[in-house]
């Protein structure tokens, strides 16, 4: 008998994992394949970070912790929004999590009713609808494009709430595109959800990979509001799942009951691993390698628009270009299998992102080095036939 719960029929693959199937399938039967699809970083997790890890399983540091995390990690990050933000943090109101998904999950069982309605950007990260939806939540979505920066505005939250609007989800910056909000941006939106007495959460998991400017912290907005971040992106701790959420402090003990419950605690070697992810020795390599990824960016933005892509906004953070393919075909889902079998570049489809005209975008994400970078260039030109 198969009987799955209705939720699963509003819960769509994540089509870059399949295309990442493909790839290695191809690899698998001697193709070189250029990975520029799926969203993490190429570099291993810094050695300080590997080295505690090693040592707290050595030392027997492997059971249970509290629920909410070991508590000088959390007093580590409290300080680090101190020292990075200038912005107080206190430890009580953060909780370390099973990666920033399982933050997102701990947050959406806290608030997200049956039938509630969220608004959420499109194009956006797919993995947030689904993971509200599976809490019962309904997504809603606010196109926004160019004009916008990628980013929702005041006047766009206001012309898509309703009654029935229980919150709003942005990420900064955002993936797909890399595009930031500025304090008084979010500002701007906060605003706008205390007037319509409605949650706010911030998605910051690609922080300290901006490259123009440093991206400000939603925690400098207010109290109230709920912040994502991880441990992945920047830090380069992919695997480890390990992340963490500032919670408004009416709701610490919502998301302890829940985490007691539901994850229990995160990998506690994991979690003694990331003490040595603030130190100034891990901090120092983390900076050079956010620099490589400006050159990067720097070297495939206008090679990709030589090509004939589009890139309408320029991204500040993440690792990411979404193009508009528009001018080379009509179908980004089709090019990119296309591109993946004939030239061995493996891309992104928007189909991934949204509604919100997916089949005129394509992401690159540039997770590998620029000889890499510049080899995908090369077959892409070849293709296109620049």
């Amino acid at each position: 008998m198969y009987r799955p719960a209705q939720r699963l029929a509003d819960i769509e693959p994540f089509h870059v994992v399949e295309l990442l199937t493909r790839a290695r399938q191809l690899e698998a039967e001697g193709r070189d394949i250029i990975h520029m699809e799926v969203g993490e970083p190429d570099f291993p997790t810094p050695e300080p970070i590997a080295n505690a890890a090693i040592n707290a399983i050595k030392s027997g540091k492997t059971l249970y912790t509290q629920a909410l995390g070991l508590p000088e990690l959390r007093e580590a990050i409290s300080q680090f929004y101190g020292q990075r933000y200038g912005v107080s943090v206190p430890a009580s109101r953060i909780a370390v999590t099973n990666g920033a998904s399982g933050a997102l999950n701990l947050a959406f069982a806290c608030l997200a009713d049956p039938g509630s309605e969220w608004l959420l950007t499109d194009p956006g990260y797919p993995c947030n609808r689904h993971i509200l939806r599976a809490y019962e939540g309904c997504p809603q979505n606010i196109p926004v494009g160019p004009d916008t920066n990628f980013q929702p505005t005041p006047e766009l939250l206001r012309r898509h709430w309703k009654s029935t609007t229980a919150g709003l989800l942005v990420a900064s910056p955002a993936n797909p595109t890399g595009t930031l909000l500025t304090l008084p941006e979010i500002a701007g939106l906060s605003e706008v959800c205390r007037e319509k007495n409605g949650h706010f959460l911030v998605d910051e998991i690609y922080h300290g990979l901006t490259y123009e400017i440093d991206a400000p912290t939603a925690c400098a907005a207010g109290d109230d509001i709920w912040v994502i971040n991880s441990f992945s992106k920047y830090f380069q701790m992919t695997g480890w799942r390990l992340g963490w959420m500032v919670i408004p402090e009416v709701y610490v003990r919502d998301v302890e009951k829940l985490a007691q419950n539901l994850t229990l605690c995160p990998s506690t070697p994991a979690q003694h691993a990331a003490l040595a992810a603030f130190e100034p020795e891990t901090i120092a390599i983390l900076e050079s390698r956010r620099s490589e990824f400006r050159r990067r960016r720097d070297f495939l933005a206008p090679a990709l628009e030589a090509i004939g892509f589009r890139i309408t906004a320029r991204p500040e953070g993440a690792f990411y270009l979404y193009c508009d393919c528009s001018a080379l075909a009509d179908d980004s889902f089709a090019l990119a299998k296309d591109l993946l079998e004939k030239t061995g570049v493996a891309a992104t489809p928007g189909l991934d992102f949204g509604s919100n005209q997916p089949e005129k975008h394509i992401r690159f994400a540039y997770t590998t080095g620029v000889e890499r970078l510049a080899e995908a260039v090369e077959r892409l030109s070849r293709y296109f036939g620049r």
